[in-house]
C-alpha cells in the first residue's frame, strides 16, 4: 500500500514496482483508489487492472474491475472508500501474485488517519511505503506501526515529482467524466424500486434530476457510470453501460450533461428534505 499527500508520486511508484514485479514474471493486481483523479477508470470510482506485462502498463485507464463510491472527495464517504478499496483489493489477492494499492492523497487530521486506519484493518497490507516531505506522514506512520504488524517504509519524495495545479485536476476530471460517458449513450427508463439507497416513498422524482450514479449488474459489480433524467414523471438513466443492468447507486454528485462538472449534494436532503 502507497500512501502520502497530493503530488507526492505515489502512481509513479506504483507503476515502477509493476514494472519490475512484471519482468520477474509476476501477474499484479492495480488497485487504484484515488476516487478524484483516477488512474484506473472513471472519477468517482475506485478499479483495478490486472498487469501481467509491460504492454498493460502502457495503458492502465481501462478498468477490470470497478466500484462505485459516488464522489470525488474522499473525506465526505469515508465508508464507501474503504469498503471499495477493501473489495478490489480481495479480488486481487485471489488472482494475482502481487497486489499495489494506489491511495487517495487525504492523509491529515482525523479524516485522513480514520480513512488510512480502516483500509489497513480491512485490506491488511504485507508493506506500506509512506512518501514525504518532511514529516507530514508522521503521524500516520507511527499510527499504522503501532496497531498493525505490516512493515511501514517512509521514503522522501523524488524531487522531479510535478506538481499539479487544482486547475489542471478539475479539467482532469471533467475529461474523465467525459469519457466514462461518451457517445453512442442510451436512455432507460427505471423504476424508483432500483435503487441503493431505496427510495423513500412519495420522493418528488425531480429531485434527482442531475444525479450521478452508478450502473450495477446482478452481481454487485459496477458497470459504469449513469446520468438521471425526470421528464413528465418519468425516470431515466442515460449511459452507455446498460447491458446488464440490475440496479443503480445513488452518489452525492450531480453532473451538467454540457459541462461534466460536478456539483456536490448532500444525498439525504435530497431524499428526505433535511
Amino acid at each position: 500500500m502507497l500512501v502520502g499527500a497530493l503530488d507526492t508520486g505515489k502512481t509513479s511508484l506504483a507503476t515502477a514496482i509493476l514494472a519490475e514485479a512484471v519482468d520477474r514474471g509476476l501477474r499484479c493486481a492495480y488497485v487504484d483508489t484515488d476516487v478524484a483523479n483516477p488512474t484506473v477508470g472513471p472519477p468517482v470510482c475506485a478499479g483495478l487492472r490486472w498487469v501481467a506485462s509491460r504492454a498493460d502498463l502502457s495503458d492502465l485507464s481501462r478498468a477490470d474491475l470497478l466500484h462505485f463510491v459516488g464522489t470525488t472527495t474522499p473525506s465526505h464517504l469515508v465508508l464507501q472508500q474503504v469498503i471499495a478499496t477493501a473489495a478490489l483489493t480481495d479480488a486481487g489477492r485471489r488472482e494475482a501474485d502481487l497486489v499495489v494499492i494506489d491511495t487517495t492523497g487525504v492523509v491529515s487530521g482525523v479524516v485522513g488517519e480514520t480513512l488510512k486506519y480502516h483500509k489497513m484493518e480491512l485490506c491488511r497490507p504485507d508493506r506500506v511505503v509512506a512518501l514525504q516531505r518532511g514529516g507530514e506522514m508522521e503521524p500516520i506512520v507511527g499510527m499504522l506501526r503501532r496497531f498493525f504488524s505490516a512493515e511501514v517504509i517512509t521514503h522522501p519524495i523524488d524531487p522531479d515529482v510535478a506538481v499539479i495545479s487544482p486547475e489542471v485536476r478539475a479539467a482532469r476530471r471533467i475529461e474523465g467524466f467525459r469519457k466514462a460517458l461518451a457517445e453512442p449513450l442510451d436512455k432507460w427508463r427505471v423504476r424508483p424500486t432500483v435503487f441503493a439507497p431505496t427510495l423513500p416513498t412519495g420522493l418528488d422524482l425531480a429531485r434527482l434530476e442531475g444525479m450521478l450514479v452508478g450502473v450495477q449488474d446482478a452481481h454487485g459489480r459496477c458497470l459504469g457510470l449513469g446520468r438521471l433524467e425526470h421528464d413528465d414523471g418519468l425516470l431515466r438513466v442515460v449511459t452507455n453501460s446498460g447491458e446488464g443492468m440490475q440496479g443503480l447507486r445513488l452518489g452525492s454528485l450531480r453532473i451538467d450533461p454540457a459541462t461534466f462538472e460536478t456539483k456536490p449534494v448532500n444525498l439525504r436532503e435530497v431524499m428526505f428534505g433535511l
